[in-house]
């Protein structure tokens, strides 16, 4: 019979460690839907969707040139950045949270992949093969889903049941 994860075996090292990532990447997600929303003039991401290059390129352009469709898009991504990142970086309702995270991370990387064959990417903040940090954060929160805090150390213990695994 398979054992239930329990996040209560962890070690205090290891809860602290898997608990500062969390609210790492939350306060990241957080930050930058905070940019987008205050910005000025009012951010959006035409110019980002318009200029992609990965293998969902023409997907990208074609919501960008849809006016009614970008404001939704931007309304989604600068929400769901903020949304996401409350939601690691206290710890409430953080599993659907990652998914989330990791599906939006993953439209990120497929816009602009670091792939050879595709030239240089001038959204890149240096020189990746590959891997970036779009893909590198993408894993951090895989292995806190996996490996989730929040039933200790969030909002989401006072929500907990046995099994947290369901």
């Amino acid at each position: 019979m398979k054992k239930a994860f329990n996040p209560d075996n962890y070690s205090n090292w290891q809860l602290s460690s898997l608990t500062f990532l969390r609210v790492l990447i939350g306060w990241h997600f957080l930050y930058e839907g905070m940019v987008k929303l205050l910005a000025s003039p009012p951010w959006s991401a035409k110019s980002y969707l318009l200029g992609s290059v990965g293998p969902i390129a023409p997907v990208f352009r074609e919501m960008a040139a849809n006016p009614t469709l970008l404001n939704v898009v931007d309304f989604l991504n600068v929400w769901g950045l903020i949304l996401i990142g409350i939601s690691l970086f206290i710890g409430l309702l953080s599993r659907p949270c990652k998914l989330a995270g990791i599906l939006l991370l993953l439209l990120y990387y497929f816009a602009y992949p670091p792939f050879a064959a595709l030239g240089v990417n001038p959204q890149a903040e240096g020189s990746y093969w590959i891997v970036n940090k779009n893909l590198i954060e993408l894993a951090a929160l895989l292995v806190l889903y996996l490996f989730p805090t929040s039933p200790v150390t969030g909002i989401d213990r006072f929500f907990r049941t046995k099994d947290i695994t369901k």
